[in-house]
């Protein structure tokens, strides 16, 4: 399978490969930044988390880009599309704590979006997040994000699940 490349005016959203495994190392074992992600990590289940997210390009057809910011080549996050067995497929994102309120996420996720409805032809893109996940809630905001509904997750949460809109050209 050939994963497409994205740009944004910063970005190269790049198919993950071994050159990540240091930001996602520094993401997963760092408590705090990595809290609404199942974290912190062992190094080896950081190690299966980055080939699960090549894998599930191979697997799905769709997954998570890394993040190469262009000014400095350094890979600062992902964004792109998860969906772990009985879980639905959500946009997903997550940034090195220094790489944040610079409004990557954003723009990574809006290059995100009008793939799944430009390439993949999705007919809507969802997200969901904690209720507790400010951060998220607002960058779902921004991205014009629409509240459909609420649902029980397999790990036995509530929450909301957002649709995002196709960014306007």
């Amino acid at each position: 399978m050939i994963i497409s490349t994205l740009q944004t005016p910063r970005l190269d959203l790049v198919p993950p490969d071994v050159t990540c495994d240091s930001a996602y190392l520094r993401f997963y074992t760092d408590p705090d930044a990595s809290a609404a992600y199942g974290g912190p990590l062992s190094p080896h289940a950081v190690w299966s988390r980055l080939t699960y997210d090549l894998g599930s390009w191979h697997l799905q057809g769709f997954g998570v880009w890394a993040l190469r910011r262009r000014s400095d080549a350094a890979i600062i996050g992902v964004c792109g599309f998860w969906q772990g067995r009985d879980w639905p497929r959500e946009l997903t994102w997550w940034l090195l704590p220094e790489a944040r309120g610079q409004g990557y996420a954003l723009e990574a996720s809006r290059a995100a979006v009008e793939h799944a409805y430009g390439e993949l032809g999705w007919a809507a893109v969802n997200t969901y997040c904690a209720d507790t996940n400010n951060a998220a809630i607002a960058l779902i905001s921004r991205l014009g994000g629409m509240k459909i509904g609420r649902q029980a997750f397999p790990d036995g949460e509530d929450r909301n699940v957002y649709q995002i809109p196709r960014p306007a050209a």
